[in-house]
């Protein structure tokens, strides 16, 4: 497809539902009911909702791996119907499980899965992709011994081995500490930049606050709201970020005071911002910048939670 003929939706998703079986037997339940979305071509889309919001389901069924019972899905300009083949090889999908073969180098692993996509080995940028994601000195350890970081940045590599335009990220975050989060937003960034076009699933707003340029917001099978990252963040004046740090700094510390930073019961260090205003990396930037060393922090203010409380009360 040459640059004049790209879409300049990545994904349009139209009156899209997919209906199950209640577990008892008795009844449907729908766990996605009409959505339709539009994600622009090179943005990196947000796609939040708490557990059982529907979002598997919208992957699945962009992935090929359910069926969905009505509505139209078109994935870089090929109908997930007329075009499966084409639709499914335009995205890689991470999983949030680290589902790795752990008898393989992250080499033989990239090779195996370029051969199951059906890209021929003149063709393979497997180097190139080892070198961007930082797992070249490791292209021939086995993939067991390899960090939580690096099994992460491996599964990217293996989405990424078949050059599909559209990189869905399926709660990539979950569970992993501070370091690990900044290095996957620096990667994301990385991906987006070279023209890729990302989709994130999270639980966590200041993780598409960080990233995102667009934002939909499913819960119940429904979006609730969809927008901007701008036009969200009017719902969230406020937001408190809570670090938790090696030893306990002194807040009279020029930096730590003009941030109007406390110490809480815990003994975590807490700053007040307007998230219209600066953002939460650029607070870990000043922090880190007065000596203090965060290996955790957690915000609050303007969860998912906040913010879908104060959408759905404005009706």
């Amino acid at each position: 497809m040459s640059i004049n003929n790209l879409p300049d939706d990545a994904i349009s998703i139209n009156n899209l539902s997919k209906k199950f079986k209640n577990p008892n037997g008795k009844g449907f339940f729908y766990a996605l009911d009409n959505v339709s979305l539009s994600i622009p071509r090179g943005s990196i889309f947000g796609l939040l909702g708490p557990n059982g919001a529907g979002k598997s389901t919208f992957i699945n069924i962009l992935a090929g791996l359910t069926i969905k019972t009505s509505g139209e899905a078109v994935v870089w300009g090929n109908d997930i119907d007329k075009h499966p083949k084409a639709s499914r090889s335009s995205l890689g999908v991470v999983p949030q499980e680290l589902t790795i073969d752990p008898f393989f180098t992250p080499k033989e692993s990239l090779e195996q899965q370029a051969g199951l996509y059906g890209v021929r080995p003149k063709d393979r940028n497997i180097d190139y992709i080892l070198r961007m994601l930082d797992l070249e000195d490791k292209s021939e350890a086995y993939s067991r011994t390899l960090s939580g970081g690096m099994r992460r940045r491996l599964l990217v590599a293996k989405a990424m081995v078949h050059r599909p335009p559209i990189l869905i990220l399926d709660e990539p975050t979950a569970g992993v500490d501070i370091e690990l989060r900044v290095q996957l937003w620096d990667y994301v960034r990385k991906l987006n930049e070279n023209g890729t076009t990302i989709i994130l699933t999270t639980h966590y707003l200041e993780e598409a606050e960080e990233l995102c340029d667009k934002i939909a917001i499913l819960d119940k099978g429904k979006i609730v709201k969809s927008a901007s990252k701008r036009d969200l963040l009017e719902d969230a004046d406020s937001k408190t970020i809570a670090l938790k740090v090696e030893g306990i700094p002194d807040i009279n510390h020029p930096i730590l005071s003009d941030l109007g930073a406390t110490i809480n019961k815990n003994n975590d260090l807490v700053i007040n911002f307007n998230p219209k205003i600066t953002s939460a990396r650029e607070i870990l930037a000043k922090v880190e910048e007065a000596q203090v060393k965060p290996f955790d922090f957690d915000v609050t203010g303007a969860s998912l939670e906040t913010v879908f409380l104060s959408i759905t009360q404005k009706k």
